[in-house]
């Protein structure tokens, strides 16, 4: 038998050889040869490399590169680990990206598929949390001025954390052993893609509640989780929670990790506990510590007040014995206020008999209505003769004055002036005699005289049985006040009035 050697351009793992023998396949065969090659020999693959490129698609699939300086490696992560992804990925940042090696037959391209990612070390995470905690701290988040003191009892407290970790069951434990409060919940992922956006959502949530609202609104705050990586803390050093956790309104106490931990909601809290049991402890104080200060306290004011009523009891009686008997002082004041009422009466006699001699002297200077109406009246007359005089003085003066015309006037002159004279002073006669009192007894008005011939003005100048003379235009008649007449009246023919004189 001879033996006849393989065809040295057969294809490997059972693909037909190359060779002018071989037999024909699809693109599509190929490519899946392709497929089941790469992934069954790259089924399990980590990868180091610099995200570029990174993008979250719709459906929330991520894609990205991953490239260092000699080659680029085409990457995917699906919805479902992307979730489950312990930091959120970011260009530039150095990972490990833990996967499969598969084809996209549809570009004839071969990816990774991403099931874990990490950083590439501690020290580039370290960095990176570093690089963040100098931006925001240059934005004043972490500045001490901006921290709040936590209220010493607070009514309602809001717990950001796990709802099935222990760290809440360690909290409420806690709480109910040192002073049991109200407690409100707020579950949130603590870890993985999607924990820091929730973290942030519960910390603004609890600020929006309003006073008084159907949900009370907490008066204090905790954000708490366990111990753990680096990477499992990561949730805390994003920014979103760093700038809620500083923009809290409320007080808020920040509880992540064991007390070697450290992540940037503790500088921008308003105070950091080690553990989240320590977190509890700083939230409420212990109610028997209370009581029993207040017990305290309450001894001890008890104390004082007693010392002091003592010490002013001691006083007192010291002041007292230094005072003179109360009986003594009272009799001592009524003698001297016996003493003042006799110079009272003294002082007083002479007093009111001083005013009364200055009330008579006063009296005495006083003049009675008759005298006043006497010097009133003497003044009229000095007043009317001095107006008579005067008025004769004039007419002296204008006659004198006439004369001394006349004779510079021509004789028919000075007849015509004293023609107008004449007539000037008839009419001047006229109305002096138009205001005569005769002429108003002409219109019917009547002139009382008293007993003494005076003219009476008034009713109160008249008494009882007072004896009136009435004038009428054609005569007088007597009568007698508030009675008869003791004669019948007579009639008076009054004289006739002088005729009224030529001033010329």
């Amino acid at each position: 038998m001879t033996d006849i050697d393989s065809d040295p351009l057969d294809g490997p793992a059972g693909l037909p050889g190359t060779g002018h023998n071989a037999a024909e396949i699809t693109v599509s065969e190929l490519s899946q040869a392709i497929k089941r090659t790469l992934e069954g020999r790259f089924d399990r693959v980590r990868v180091k490399g610099e995200i570029s490129g990174f993008k979250r698609a719709a459906s929330g699939h991520l894609y990205l590169m991953l490239k260092d300086e000699n080659a680029a490696l085409k990457s995917v992560c699906w919805k479902g680990n992307a979730a489950r992804l312990g930091i959120v990925p970011e260009d530039g940042m150095e990972v490990i990206a833990t996967g499969r090696i598969t084809t996209y037959g549809d570009r004839s391209e071969y990816q990774l598929v991403i099931e874990r990612l990490e950083l590439a070390g501690i020290g580039a995470l370290l960095r990176m949390i570093e690089e963040r905690k100098k931006k925001l701290a240059a934005e004043g988040l972490f500045d001490p001025a901006r921290k709040r003191a936590l209220p010493t009892l607070p009514a309602v407290i809001g717990i950001v954390t796990s709802p099935t970790g222990a760290v809440l069951r360690d909290i409420l434990h806690r709480l109910a052993d040192r002073f049991p409060r109200h407690v409100l919940v707020w579950p949130v992922l603590v870890q993985g893609e999607g924990a820091a956006p929730q973290i942030a959502a519960a910390i603004r949530g609890f600020n929006a509640l309003e006073v008084g609202g159907s949900v009370p609104r907490p008066d204090l705050l905790i954000v708490a989780r366990g111990g753990g990586s680096i990477e499992d803390l990561m949730a805390f050093n994003e920014e979103s929670v760093v700038r809620a956790a500083a923009e809290s309104t409320i007080p808020l106490i920040s509880a992540v990790g064991h007390e070697t931990d450290t992540t940037l909601i503790d500088f921008a809290s308003d105070r950091r506990a080690p553990t989240p049991t320590a977190a509890a402890e700083m939230a409420v104080p212990v109610r028997a510590e209370l009581v029993a200060q207040i017990g305290e306290i309450g001894h001890r004011m008890a104390g004082g007040m007693n010392r002091r009523l003592g010490e002013a009891r001691l006083t007192l009686d010291g002041l007292s014995r230094g005072l003179p008997e109360p009986m003594r002082l009272i009799q001592e004041k009524a003698q001297q206020l016996d003493q003042w009422l006799e110079r009272w009466a003294n002082a007083r006699l002479p007093y009111f008999r001083g005013r009364q001699d200055r009330l008579s002297q006063l009296r005495a200077e006083l003049k009675t209505p008759h005298q006043q109406l006497a010097e009133v009246r003497n003044a009229i007359d000095l007043t009317a003769n001095k107006l008579g005089a005067a008025f004769h003085l004039a007419l002296e003066r204008q006659h004198r004055g006439l004369e001394r015309i006349g004779n510079g006037l021509a004789p028919r002159l000075l007849a015509d002036l004293v023609t107008r004279k004449r007539v000037a002073l008839d009419h001047l006669g006229q109305l002096l005699d138009s205001y005569s009192y005769e002429k108003v007894l002409e219109r019917g008005f009547a002139l009382v005289r008293d007993a003494a011939g005076k003219p009476v003005l008034t009713a109160a100048g008249v008494g009882g049985g007072d004896t009136l003379t009435i004038q009428f235009r054609d005569g007088t008649v007597d009568a007698v006040a508030g009675g008869t007449p003791s004669e019948k009246p007579k009639k008076r023919q009054t004289p006739p009035a002088a005729p009224q004189g030529s001033l010329l």
